[in-house]
């Protein structure tokens, strides 16, 4: 094979594999919050669960900015829409946030989704 068809077979194989995507951790549709996030948020008994699917540009990676940013907006999302029921949540640990991320190569769109759970706090707390 030509040297020419190596390095063009070898090329795409690269930016093929420089995509990846983040993991869907709902298969419902999800709403518009603003230009970058979209969310879901599903009822339970003792609270409600959140999740998000967050977007945005970026020329130079920045995982560590990216997941700050996912994280906020989920959190913001949990705290908007308890205050919209008038209910107090307990405080979210970070630690129970499901977080994954993604990056499209082509693009430079760098993803994430996350999801957590909110708990109401009971009448005594």
């Amino acid at each position: 094979m030509c040297f020419l068809a190596r390095c063009s077979i070898l090329c795409a194989a690269l930016l093929i594999a420089s995509c990846t995507t983040p993991i869907g951790y709902s298969n419902e549709p999800l709403q518009n919050y603003d230009r970058d996030t979209e969310y879901r948020i599903d009822a339970r008994s003792d609270g409600f669960t959140v999740t998000i699917f967050y977007k945005r540009y970026q020329f130079i990676p920045e995982s560590d900015a990216l997941t700050q940013a996912c994280k906020s907006a989920l959190l913001s999302i949990a705290h908007e829409h308890a205050d919209g029921l008038g209910r107090a949540i307990q405080q979210i640990n970070e630690q129970r946030i499901k977080l994954s991320m993604g990056r499209n190569g082509f693009t430079g769109v760098s993803s994430c989704t996350a999801s957590v759970s909110a708990a109401f706090m009971s009448g005594g707390d």
